[in-house]
């Protein structure tokens, strides 16, 4: 008796040809640090260290790049992102833009 391995097939989006996107955090004057930085972490999966840098970086200069990502998954990041923002009421805002 022969077995008859398939290759596995992967259901979704593939993102291998889609443009990279720019993520943006923005600086607002309401939404505290230690959100912003829970939001990095848990949502953009950043290290603690690198979240409060990009933190910080917003907070000093109004914008700061969080990550470079297929152009779908950066729809999805930060479509999550704002629905956690929204769900506390806060109005922390990103954006995405074509790298490059």
């Amino acid at each position: 008796m022969t077995t008859t391995t398939l290759p596995d097939i992967l259901i979704g989006t593939d993102t291998t040809y889609e443009p990279p996107y720019r993520i943006l955090v923005h600086n607002d004057d309401v939404t505290p640090f230690d959100f912003v930085i829970r939001v990095l972490r848990t949502i953009f999966g950043l290290s603690p260290e690198l979240a409060e840098h990009v933190t910080w970086t917003a907070h000093v200069r109004g914008v700061a790049l969080v990550m470079v990502r297929p152009r779908s998954e950066a729809e999805r990041l930060v479509a999550k992102a704002h629905i956690a923002a929204r769900l506390e009421r806060f109005p922390l805002t990103f954006s995405i833009e074509p790298e490059g």
